[in-house]
């Protein structure tokens, strides 16, 4: 990497770690000019455009990165958080299963896949997957929190009440999100909701 890109780099990285997005992306598009297949570059503005919710400019920057490098993960991964983001869901989804196809425990590919079945409405596929991957991470409290959800969905009340009580033993965030989430809508007036989230 040219001397001056790399101070470029490193000024872009700054203000993007002070959520500074829309100052970072020129410094991205200037090293682009003389290294145009630079992925971490690429991926770093996809990444800040995405954290605009310019999904469409995200993802075609990580369409422009995969031109260079198909298999890049990180690229992957990112366009499926913007697919989802976006609500293409389908479109997501069938980049998680290339994903999952070669690297089946990939957990982040996972993570997004049980969101993306659960905006589907196809909760019990969702459940599986946190299933999945609370074998390797049991006190992962947003995946119980989702998992939770799902059931909730589901009308399953008691399975639903044992993940949000686990959830919520690892952080009081999980609270917070329960009583907003209208997917508990209709526990909001049962005692043993009301207990878990006072």
């Amino acid at each position: 990497m040219i001397e001056k890109n790399i101070e470029l780099l490193n000024e872009a990285n700054k203000l993007f770690l002070k959520k500074l997005f829309r100052d970072s992306i020129p410094l991205y598009d200037e090293i682009l000019k003389s290294e145009p297949e630079n992925i971490d570059v690429i991926n770093n503005k996809g990444y800040a455009l995405s954290k605009m919710k310019n999904y469409d400019d995200a993802i075609s920057c990580y369409d422009k990165g995969l031109e260079i490098k198909p298999t890049e993960k990180c690229l992957l991964i990112n366009k499926i958080s913007s697919l989802r983001k976006k609500g293409k869901f389908e479109d997501a989804l069938e980049l998680c299963n290339l994903v999952l196809e070669d690297n089946a425990s990939e957990n982040v590919a996972l993570y997004h896949k049980l969101r993306i079945l659960y905006s589907m409405k196809k909760f019990q596929e969702s459940i599986n997957i946190c299933n999945e991957l609370l074998k390797s991470y049991p006190d992962n409290g947003d995946v119980l929190f989702d998992k939770s959800c799902n059931h909730a969905a589901l009308g399953e009340v008691s399975a639903c009440m044992l993940n949000l009580k686990l959830a919520i033993g690892i952080s009081n965030k999980f609270k917070i999100n329960a009583k907003k989430n209208n997917v508990f809508e209709s526990l909001k007036d049962q005692d043993v909701f009301l207990e878990l989230v006072k």
